[in-house]
């Protein structure tokens, strides 16, 4: 029982300081876009970002128990947390946030050193950003759930209503609280071990295992 409470915990948590990426992103390319346009970038990023986490989800799950990958996986996981550890400490929430505000503003709002961009240019920066982020979410989020369907799930639900619905809301509570994006990070970081460990030594995934050093 507290396991799992631990486990949907640790993914809110997760899903929240994670969604940082993608807000920044949307907010700064649509706020270089024509105010006209800027919704359509915010919305076209949002569905992308969510279909990729799907993609991502489904590939992850299948190669989540390909013996050597788990390690492979827990390596990836622990670059994210140094992504995620070089993003608290430049105060990326606060510039987020303020990129989302931008992005959502009136005629003549918005970045004002960056240049009008087309329309075009700014869904394919966008959707490039988005591969690299959606895949950082489905790690966390596939490692914590460890092939449990419901957890993933509900994890990549919640990531996706999250940065539907209250991006924004996200950015400017981790920018007043950066407490929250440390314990996010300290989350990650224990889950990123703890897979680690399985990629080493565990009985059926681990790589020492597979090549009978254990």
């Amino acid at each position: 029982m507290l396991n799992t409470i631990f486990d949907f915990g640790s993914i809110i948590i997760a899903d929240i300081v994670l969604s940082g990426d993608n807000a920044l992103i949307i907010g700064m390319v649509a706020a270089s876009l024509a105010p006209e346009l800027r919704r359509k970038a915010i919305v076209f990023g949002m569905v992308i970002a969510a279909v990729l986490r799907i993609i991502f989800a489904v590939i992850a799950t299948k190669l989540m128990g390909v013996p050597g990958l788990l390690l492979v996986g827990a390596l990836l996981l622990l670059w994210v947390c140094w992504r995620l550890y070089g993003e608290i400490r430049a105060n990326v929430d606060r510039h987020a946030s303020e990129a989302m505000e931008a992005s959502e503003g009136e005629e003549g709002s918005g970045t004002k050193e960056a240049p009008r961009r087309s329309l075009g240019s700014a869904l394919f920066s966008i959707t490039v950003a988005d591969v690299s982020m959606s895949l950082d979410n489905v790690l966390a989020v596939a490692a914590i759930a460890g092939g449990d369907e419901i957890l993933l799930i509900f994890g990549l639900g919640l990531a996706i209503l999250l940065m539907a619905f209250a991006a924004t809301l996200i950015m400017k509570l981790l920018a007043r609280y950066p407490s929250i994006s440390w314990l996010g990070l300290a989350v990650l970081v224990y889950v990123s071990l703890e897979m680690l460990y399985r990629g080493l030594f565990d009985p059926e995934h681990g790589i020492l295992p597979l090549l009978g050093y254990i």
